[in-house]
């Protein structure tokens, strides 16, 4: 991806002679994903982002590629089917990203056991030729085997399942290559700041400003497409001013364990916790992700914060699962992402709302795609694009992202070991280190990141801060904060080199991200 000359193409002194196709604004995995199947139809795509790829919703889920075992308790048997059918194409078409994981539910009450398993084979019965292994009881020992650490006062047994894991900020990145590589342009931290419209009204393009040079520039588009996220009513306002809210935002928050807490392969579920949502607790690049919440949120931010009641929640109720009670103390790190839920027609609670997606056309025709999930954002991308085409009166083309691999497919990346990751690009970053050996140290004693993985971030993947590496480039701020925090400053002068920054672009990029660190850890514990 090659930001610099795409600034050039769309911001250049040269008139645009003809209009995108289509011009998305939002660079998370449902704008991304529509740029992947747009271009990869043959349509001329735009994408631009206001922050970084994923900074919001994408980068901060729950890890998993799955069919939703809670919507299945609601009784959404179609968004389960629809869910565990991408979940096996998504594994398909990126095996170097998405793997198989075990989970176990353990049981403690009589009852749990055949309530549990029959709803297990229900879920398997579903995914059908996409499924990922097959469900089974497990006696209290075989529980304990898989969980070395799981609670035993009163383990009955447990249940046996399978679903995907995943990278989301990874994946994400690839999913832009991926787009670039079909012909799309994309562009992160050019924010849209306003709309444009033609004689009768209607939508035709869109304001966009380079963030980095405060350069700005109209741009002709056959049709917009409103792609973010939770922010999507505020770009619907633009066409719209007395639009109503379309989204009822929540969080949810997740911490970070060390390994130790669930040392073994498996993945703890539990399918009940007292405020009725689903937690997870699962292993994730050596460490553990325990999680999730629903909070109803009012105000959306960029870096969103976890409330203390909400880190003392998944505290108790992981301790409920775990021999060793964990403490505030032992988190690494606490990630906050919003989910950008569609309204009910009546009240109802943000954990009760579905993950369905919705498409919606307004008056001045700009569209807009919000709900769903990451799992399913192929199939999003699929709808949208259908819908684009025939608003945009554009040449009709099939989808074929059923099969299409996605950048850096590798059926057996586990053997390039710490950038397995990168898959089919890991020799690239091989070849890096080899050229450069300082490249090939690790930046942590902690976290196995190395100064190739900066420099490619920077020529390859379109990092353009050290929040863009730390965070989502590699993971390093939501594995362990602190570690990140000292990694800043070796990061800061990798980047400013290969930028051609000097030292008060490092200095601030510094202390801009130990600002944004800051917000990963609970209160009180530094």
């Amino acid at each position: 991806m090659n930001r610099k000359a795409w600034i050039t193409q769309v911001f250049g002194t040269a008139p645009q002679t003809e209009p995108f196709d289509l011009l998305i604004v939002g660079g998370g995995a449902t704008g991304v994903g529509t740029a992947v199947d747009a271009a990869s139809r043959g349509y001329r795509v735009l994408l631009v982002e206001q922050n970084d790829f994923g900074k919001g919703t994408s980068s901060r889920s729950t890890k998993l590629v799955h069919g939703g075992v809670r919507y299945l308790q609601q009784g959404n048997v179609t968004l389960v089917m629809e869910a565990l059918r991408e979940r096996g194409i998504l594994l398909r078409n990126a095996p170097h990203l998405v793997r198989d994981q075990a989970f176990v539910v353990p049981n403690y009450a009589w009852w749990e056991a055949p309530f549990y398993g029959i709803g297990m084979k229900v879920y398997d019965m579903l995914a059908t030729r996409y499924g990922f292994g097959r469900s089974r009881h497990l006696s209290s020992a075989e529980v304990k085997e898989r969980i070395p650490t799981v609670e035993e006062e009163g383990l009955r047994g447990g249940v046996l399942y399978y679903d995907g894991q995943f990278d989301d900020a990874r994946l994400l990145i690839n999913l832009a290559q991926t787009a670039a590589r079909q012909g799309a342009k994309l562009l992160n931290y050019c924010p849209c700041t306003g709309l444009t419209f033609d004689d009768a009204g209607f939508v035709n393009g869109a304001r966009i400003r380079d963030a980095e040079s405060g350069a700005e520039v109209e741009v002709r588009a056959r049709v917009v497409v409103n792609a973010t996220g939770a922010w999507v009513d505020g770009v619907r306002k633009m066409a719209e001013p007395d639009a109503p809210p379309m989204i009822a935002a929540s969080q949810g928050i997740h911490i970070v364990l060390d390994r130790s807490f669930l040392p073994g392969d498996s993945a703890i579920m539990v399918p009940r916790t007292s405020d009725g949502r689903v937690m997870f607790a699962i292993p994730w690049h050596d460490h553990v992700v325990v999680g999730t919440t629903d909070t109803p949120i009012q105000t959306l931010d960029l870096e969103p914060r976890a409330r203390e009641e909400e880190i003392d929640f998944l505290i108790e109720t992981a301790a409920q699962y775990l021999h060793r009670d964990p403490t505030r103390a032992d988190i690494r790190s606490v990630f906050v992402g919003i989910r950008p839920l569609v309204r009910a027609a009546e009240e109802a609670d943000t954990a009760s709302l579905s993950r369905d997606h919705t498409i919606h056309i307004g008056p001045t025709g700009l569209l807009t795609i919000c709900g769903g999930k990451w799992t399913t954002y192929r199939k999003m991308a699929e709808d949208c694009v259908d819908h684009a085409a025939q608003l945009g009166q554009l040449d009709e083309r099939p989808c074929i992202t059923k099969s299409l691999a996605i950048h850096g497919y590798h059926r057996n990346a586990a053997r390039f070991q710490e950038l397995a990751g990168y898959g089919a690009d890991a020799p690239a970053l091989q070849v890096l280190m080899k050229e450069e050996p300082a490249l090939a140290e690790r930046l942590s004693d902690v976290l196995p990141v190395v100064g190739a993985q900066v420099v490619w971030g920077v020529r390859k993947e379109m990092a353009r801060t050290v929040d863009d590496v730390l965070s989502r480039r590699t993971r390093a701020l939501q594995l362990d904060a602190r570690a990140a925090r000292a990694m800043a400053a070796p990061v800061a002068a990798i980047m400013a080199r290969e930028l051609e920054k000097d030292e008060a672009w490092e200095a601030a990029q510094v202390a801009e991200f130990l600002e944004i660190a800051a917000g990963y850890l609970p209160a009180g514990v530094t």
